[in-house]
């Protein structure tokens, strides 16, 4: 079986960082990732995903992501349910996200030529991910010293 989710999209808030009772971090945020086509009034719709993301990676990405940050995540789709106080069975659906991507310079750096920072969520608690890629290795996503231009239109918020 496959369960694949790769999305690229902004943060439509801070991401929300807490802990489980064994001291568990898990960190919660809604991405907003636009359509690839316009409705019928030549407007580009947005979808706004839940996303879950857990151990030292959600607070690499709870340290690093702000609202409006443009991440690229891999996880799979998940779907879980509950029982809220008023007895009604209540289902999420969300994507537990395993790596991401930040596909901007901290801050904003406009000129600077910064490589993303890569979160791995392996499971273990460590984070063996999180080294900077080689300069050697072609990112596709680092720019050419150049600003990147970005009209209001294209913000899904």
């Amino acid at each position: 079986m496959i369960n694949r989710v790769i999305l690229i999209g902004r943060l439509t808030k801070d991401p929300e960082l807490k802990y489980t009772s064994s001291g568990a971090a898990v960190g919660s945020f809604n991405l907003a990732v636009n359509r690839q086509f316009t409705n019928a009034n030549g407007d580009r719709e947005a979808d706004f995903i839940n996303c879950v993301i857990w151990r030292k990676s959600a607070e690499n990405f709870a340290n690093f992501t702000h609202k409006g940050s443009l991440v690229g995540i891999d996880g799979r789709l998940q779907t879980r349910n509950y029982e809220n106080k008023q007895g009604q069975r209540v289902y999420v659906t969300e994507v537990v996200v395993d790596d991401f991507s930040l596909l901007e310079s901290r801050g904003n750096d406009k000129g600077t030529n910064k490589a993303p920072i890569n979160g791995k969520n392996t499971g273990t608690g460590t984070n063996q991910g999180n080294e900077m890629p080689n300069k050697s290795q072609s990112d596709p996503f680092a720019g050419n010293g150049q600003a990147i231009d970005i009209n209001d239109d294209d913000l899904p918020f």
